[in-house]
């Protein structure tokens, strides 16, 4: 993990709130923590839509090619 940068931000009371909430049901030891839980599921989320989106590209004409007459053997 790259070392931590600190930031400044700022929450409305009710976010503020749910972080401290989900730190002690989830035994979290900061609301740092849980902020970067948060940050990590966002991330993996816009990963997740980009593999979509990127894997309904896919050309299907370069299905043929799967039966191009070599095999995976070696001689």
């Amino acid at each position: 993990m790259s070392p931590a940068k600190e930031i400044s931000i700022s929450l409305p009371t009710s976010l503020v709130q749910f972080i401290e909430n989900y730190k002690i049901a989830k035994g979290c030891q900061s609301p740092d923590q849980v902020i970067e839980l948060a940050l990590e599921l966002l991330r993996n989320q816009e990963l997740e839509s980009a593999y979509r989106e990127a894997s309904s590209e896919i050309d299907s004409a370069w299905d043929i090619t799967i039966a191009d007459g070599l095999t995976d053997e070696t001689w």
